[in-house]
């Protein structure tokens, strides 16, 4: 076999390769999603107040900033998933959901409010927070981990802890039905700390698991 034929021969099977990937994620995503649907509904369930709820904006801008969080960092993953990709050029779709995040709280701070700030940043569910989205993201995040392994990355730890954050993504959108904090400030504080927990899982998980 001559050079140019090995190139090309590489070539396809790289794109053979590359494609899968997408697909098996996706596979992988939904076959654990029920999991996590089945934790969510049977220990937590929607608000009961959810139709009064939506007409409050700052209700939706939650599932705005959860689902920016996991559409972007789905799409890392995919990128990082190829050996010779880098955050480079890339990274910045990560910074969507907090752009949405400081927006809405910049909204928030010029409306007038009958709620002390520190109310709305503490809220009524920070420990409930605390616990759901870690555990609603585990079986997400052990589907993503399963669905990226057909990818060959050369940073498994950074793609372990960006399938973290999509996981998180997904299930603080399940939480966030079920949530009655709906203060951008609470979501600022403690998704965040619930995300950056299952982003570490992930980035430890993913160190073992992606190595190619």
């Amino acid at each position: 076999m001559d050079t140019d034929q090995l190139i090309r021969t590489l070539a396809a099977d790289n794109a053979s390769r590359a494609r899968p990937v997408g697909f098996m994620l996706m596979l992988a995503l939904l076959a654990a999603a029920p999991v996590s649907l089945l934790m969510f509904f049977t220990e937590l369930g929607i608000r009961p107040d959810v139709m009064t709820a939506m007409r409050n904006p700052f209700f939706d801008l939650k599932f705005a900033v959860t689902l920016a969080l996991a559409i972007s960092a789905v799409g890392v993953s995919l990128h990082l998933s190829r050996p010779e990709a880098s955050l480079r050029g890339f990274g910045w779709w990560l910074l969507l959901p907090a752009g949405i995040l400081v927006a809405c709280i910049s909204g928030e701070m010029m409306m007038p409010q009958r709620t002390p700030m520190m109310t709305r940043l503490v809220g009524s569910n920070s420990k409930v927070c605390m616990m759901a989205i870690p555990a609603l993201s585990l079986p997400l995040l052990a589907g993503a981990l399963v669905g990226l392994r057909h990818g060959a990355t050369a940073r498994p730890a950074v793609a372990g802890a960006i399938a973290g954050l999509a996981s998180a993504g997904l299930a603080a959108t399940l939480y966030a039905s079920h949530c009655t904090d709906d203060s951008p400030l609470f979501v600022a504080t403690w998704y965040t700390i619930a995300t950056a927990l299952v982003t570490a899982i992930g980035a430890l998980a993913g160190s073992k698991l992606l190595r190619f």
